[in-house]
């Protein structure tokens, strides 16, 4: 299943809501597990962003809206990175000419 890493920031309502975060959190992992998808790791980070999941979908138009209606509900916003492992990324090499 191909992998996604989504980096988060929150916004001004996800912040005066933050007491309600954990609930939040295992009602995203129950919409991902709904539309074939899960949550392989969840960080809370310093810096630019204020989260990082580390998902798996089962293809792009999936994951896309799951995030764009993770997006709509108001508390994040989001910037996702499609990942590669080690392995995917060997086979796309050996593949060059």
């Amino acid at each position: 299943m191909p992998t996604y890493v989504a980096l988060m920031k929150l916004t001004e309502q996800g912040l005066k809501d933050i007491k309600n975060f954990p609930q939040r959190l295992e009602a995203a992992k129950k919409g991902m597990g709904a539309v074939g998808g899960k949550m392989v790791a969840f960080y809370t980070v310093l810096g630019e962003y204020d989260y990082v999941a580390v998902t798996e979908f089962p293809n792009d138009e999936v994951g896309m809206g799951f995030l764009l209606t993770l997006g709509a509900l108001g508390n994040v916003r989001t910037t996702t990175l499609k990942a590669f492992t080690e392995s995917e990324f060997t086979d796309i090499v050996k593949k060059l000419p």
